[in-house]
């Protein structure tokens, strides 16, 4: 039988994002960035605890000293939730005041890739960067509108990056050094099913993507060909992530955002946390070397 995703966190996110399982939590984190607000959700004790952001948080990842790498419009800022604090690290587009970051995702070797965007979702000006030890470089990927993603295989040999608005999925290789070569198309999201969003790839090495406006996620072996698709009761599905004890239970992150009054009123989990079984397992959660 086809999995039935259910929602487990009434959180009505206007724009909920960027789920990542900690495992020394034992909780999902995940953000709302049009609400400014960073959630974590404990599924032991099925409660939540939130904070305010100081502006749109795209993104949230662990980092090494037991705080986190966030993404706001302004920058990636250092998150401390015990002091609620936000300190800024890097402002890669200082001068791009109409971007903000999008999405992002941790390497085996600890390197963090995130996107931007134009946050009025127009123009071609969204890009993506890898964070290191310090040292900020920019991927020289084509700028796109809406960047997702990215998303790297079980190896760390592959980043996979989404072209949202073109309705595209790409592969590029990741060189021993960090740099990118031999980007080629990985799968492209035919009309009528929604906008790729947030990619998520397992242990297999399969991706996982979110449709916005499809009403689904997808999964897509190491090839790019179909493999699945898990429906849902809500339009916008904007991410997973895997967590759980084993990696084994799919947390997904949905939006209320763009959905007229009906809407909203025949979609009440709209904006919700769900969980499903997805019949496979997640890659661990990398620690961000920032």
């Amino acid at each position: 039988m086809a999995p039935v995703p259910e929602s487990v966190l009434s959180v009505g996110a206007t724009l909920g994002e960027g789920p990542v399982w900690v495992a020394r939590d034992a909780a999902l984190w995940f953000v709302d960035i049009k609400e400014k607000r960073i959630h974590r959700f404990d599924p032991d004790l099925g409660v939540a605890r939130s904070w305010d952001a100081p502006g749109q948080v795209g993104w949230i990842v662990p980092a090494q000293d037991g705080s986190f790498a966030v993404g706001l419009q302004s920058g990636v800022h250092r998150f401390d939730p015990d002091a609620a604090g936000f300190t800024l690290l890097h402002a890669p587009e200082a001068d791009r005041p109409g971007n903000r970051l999008n999405d992002a995702t941790v390497d085996p070797a600890g390197g963090l890739w995130f996107g931007s965007m134009d946050d009025g979702e127009e123009a071609d000006s969204g890009r993506f960067y890898r964070l290191h030890q310090g040292r900020l470089t920019e991927s020289g990927l084509p700028p796109v509108s809406i960047t997702n993603g990215p998303a790297v295989s079980p190896d760390g040999t592959l980043l996979y990056h989404t072209d949202t608005l073109g309705r595209r999925i790409w592969r590029t290789r990741i060189a021993a050094d960090g740099t990118l070569h031999d980007t080629a198309l990985f799968a492209e999201i035919e009309d009528g099913a929604g906008y790729p969003d947030g990619p998520t790839v397992d242990a297999e090495g399969c991706l996982w993507t979110g449709l916005f406006a499809g009403w689904a996620v997808r999964r897509y072996d190491p090839a790019g060909g179909l493999m699945a698709e898990v429906r849902f009761p809500v339009a916008n599905v904007t991410k997973i992530a895997f967590g759980g004890p084993d990696l084994s239970t799919a947390y997904a992150t949905t939006a209320r955002k763009g959905l007229t009054r009906d809407q909203l009123l025949a979609q009440p989990c709209a904006g919700d946390l769900f969980a499903f079984d997805p019949g496979a397992r997640g890659q661990t959660s990398y620690i961000a070397a920032i």
